[in-house]
């Protein structure tokens, strides 16, 4: 019999008074007034396994207001290294104020995005090796589970990038909405005993606008 661990990610509301700036992991505001997104959610999302947020308030909000949508599930258990990219000096700051400030930094950035980092930062790399440590260590430890994890859009493309093998480069190309939903599934036994499992993909950046009846479409 196979043991299937499901991981169901969901990115925060929307944030607010950040337009046009890079805020990556500064703890901003988000806006949870699209009841019925969150509507949708709440019957969507499981009740019981593990949830769990990143430490940023975003995050924790946006879990706040699925429960008060009508979904009561377990304290979650909050993680740091479900935070959003760190980018060090820049954040804060617009493209063009980075490119400003410090242009070799910004040419070298560039170069290699999805690895580089900026000044006093971390880069896309390491964002997938902190949101593997993560997903690996969860997994085994509450196998047959599902797993809810609140958090960011960064975090959420790390995740498809490491349970797919892909390079940073591609994980960078997914598009993650905000309460939107990502649904990674580990699968082990049956077939697969003695390699370890396999992942497959459930979904991947599901909309929360649903049809008014729990379903996302």
């Amino acid at each position: 019999m196979s043991i299937v661990t499901r991981w169901w990610f969901v990115r925060h509301a929307p944030v607010v008074g950040v337009t046009g700036k890079i805020y990556g992991s500064d703890d901003v505001q988000c806006d949870t007034s699209d009841t019925a997104a969150f509507g949708v959610l709440a019957g969507t999302l499981p009740a019981k396994g593990i949830w769990m947020t990143s430490h940023l308030s975003r995050a924790k909000l946006t879990a706040q207001s699925i429960a008060l949508a009508g979904l009561a599930y377990p304290d979650p258990i909050v993680e740091k290294h479900l935070g959003e990219q760190n980018f060090g000096e820049w954040q804060g700051s617009s493209w063009k104020d980075m490119e400003a400030a410090d242009p070799d930094a910004y040419f070298e950035f560039w170069r290699e995005p999805a690895r580089n980092a900026p000044p006093g930062g971390e880069s896309f790399a390491d964002l997938i090796a902190r949101t593997a440590d993560i997903i690996d260590r969860y997994t085994v430890d509450y196998a047959g589970e599902d797993i809810v994890a609140v958090c960011h859009g960064g975090t959420i493309r790390a995740a498809v990038a490491h349970v797919l093998g892909l390079t940073p480069e591609l994980g960078m190309s997914f598009t993650i909405d905000t309460l939107s939903v990502t649904r990674l599934e580990h699968v082990e036994g049956g077939l697969l005993r003695g390699k370890g499992g396999a992942w497959r993909i459930g979904a991947i950046n599901q909309p929360s606008h649903g049809r008014g009846d729990g379903t996302i479409q």
